[in-house]
């Protein structure tokens, strides 16, 4: 079986990376490379092991964590579909079979809020961990007269924490904002589809998705 170990040696994985960050640092968005793939791709796992999910689907959904964002060296539009379709190419050189493939090209496929949804176990663990990364480390821009709401908003949040409750089937996403940097109005206004993305990937795997923020249950 290829297993993340495998994806991370590669080349052309590690180009495209590279690549996609460097050309989101120039459009100016947030960080999506090393750091956050990577806490995207430990939390994808680790939703599906407290589940109780097979070893492989644990794989798979580490590996699809990994790679989701490669498509961001195509374009920031569509990514999600560019990105599913270089990481099944990827992997088909390889050598993943071709069920595992596409197992992961759909969930990569569906993991942007414009337009996915949870349509896998492996799918679902994406979008509950790619939503989860909001972090004042994600903010790449080094002057905060620069930051536009979506910086703001993750520069406001000093912790955030996926709680993975398995007896109660529960999922938490436990954030800290510091509302003197912006209100928690503001991250409404920008995650409000990205929560609901998560409520519904959590109902797909038969949990319930809560939002704590500072403390005060919200969802």
């Amino acid at each position: 079986m290829i297993t993340l170990e495998d994806v991370i040696k590669s080349e052309e994985v590690n180009a495209l990376i590279e690549g996609s960050q460097q050309q989101l640092n120039v459009l100016g968005y947030t960080e999506h490379s090393k750091r956050h793939i990577s806490i995207v791709s430990k939390r994808a796992g680790d939703i599906l092991k407290a589940l109780g999910y097979s070893e492989e689907r644990i794989e798979l959904a580490k590996i699809a964590g990994f790679l989701h964002d490669i498509g961001n060296c195509v374009n920031r539009l569509d990514h999600a579909q560019s990105g599913a379709i270089l990481a099944y190419n990827i992997l088909k050189e390889i050598g993943m079979n071709a069920k595992d493939r596409t197992d992961i090209m759909m969930a990569i496929g569906n993991h942007d809020e414009g337009t996915g949804t949870a349509v896998s176990d492996i799918s679902a663990a994406l979008i509950l961990a790619d939503k989860s990364d909001v972090h004042r480390n994600r903010v790449v821009k080094q002057n905060p007269s620069t930051f536009d709401i979506h910086d703001r908003v993750n520069y406001a949040v000093t912790d955030s924490e996926l709680i993975i409750d398995a007896e109660n089937r529960r999922i938490t996403l436990d954030i800290t904002i510091d509302t003197d940097i912006c209100p928690v109005l503001d991250y409404f206004e920008i995650f409000m589809e990205r929560t609901m993305m998560s409520k519904y990937a959590a109902k797909f795997l038969k949990v319930w998705f809560e939002l704590v923020i500072n403390d005060t249950r919200l969802l």
